[in-house]
């Protein structure tokens, strides 16, 4: 079944895939991975091949059989537009999400260049809130052109792990940006004013800004467990989000 989620910004999330492979500095430490290595060994179903790509069609009427309203973050633990995920299976999904209009669908990618491809010939669903994650300048900055090619509702950013200043961002046509450090014993640090610099940006731009959180480093420079670091910066939480919900 869905599952409950603890990302800030969202209610539940929906894998009706599992199982990824690494393209770019961001992945280093996924989390989804060790994750998958934890629910292979409890012998969860989904998770028999480990964090090898694995298509779950099972698991497609999971948003239809729940009437109540609810933002589903979609693959967690996979990523929707994987190379190795065909078409006709992507179909499905959004197929899925066109019958449940009552539900709110977070779909976040690093495969930015099949967001076009994809798309060109067929509508993003109203419902549908589309990211790309930007976690430098040269693997993540890039995918925000791919992304602003796409006729979305909410096009969004997932800067996390924010890995290095980056600097000035052309955000035209997006709507919400997530920036988060990351977490984990192997975890690398994020300085605040690369942080503060993103902040700016979508504060003059008036973007939708949300602060996830410092992760493993906090922002004096100091390693801790990520719930004794917070999400506060500059004393303040930020909580925004976009307005269709």
């Amino acid at each position: 079944m869905a599952t409950r989620s603890q990302i800030e910004w969202t209610e539940q999330t929906w894998n009706p895939t599992t199982g990824c492979t690494k393209i770019s500095p961001g992945c280093k430490h996924c989390y989804a991975e060790a994750m998958a290595g934890r629910l292979q060994a409890m012998k969860a179903h989904g998770y028999e091949n480990g964090f090898q790509l694995s298509l779950l069609p099972e698991r497609l009427v999971q948003p239809i059989r729940r009437k109540k309203p609810t933002i589903y973050f979609v693959n967690s633990m996979s990523d929707l537009f994987h190379e190795g995920i065909p078409d006709l299976y992507l179909d499905q999904v959004f197929s899925v999400i066109q019958q449940t209009p009552q539900h709110t669908y977070q779909i976040l990618t690093k495969r930015a260049e099949r967001l076009p491809e994809y798309f060109r010939s067929r509508p993003c669903p109203a419902n549908v809130w589309l990211g790309v994650s930007v976690e430098d300048q040269q693997y993540g900055v890039p995918r925000i052109d791919y992304l602003r090619q796409v006729d979305a509702n909410i096009r969004f950013l997932s800067v996390e792990p924010l890995l290095e200043d980056l600097g000035k961002l052309n955000l035209t046509g997006i709507h919400w940006v997530i920036v988060g450090g990351e977490s984990g014993s192997h975890a690398r640090p994020m300085k605040p004013e690369w942080v503060e610099n993103i902040q700016t940006q979508c504060e003059k731009q008036n973007l939708k800004f949300f602060f996830k959180q410092w992760g493993g480093w906090g922002a004096d420079g100091k390693k801790r467990p990520k719930k004794v670091n917070g999400r506060m910066l500059n004393g303040r939480v930020f909580n925004e989000m976009p307005l269709n919900l």
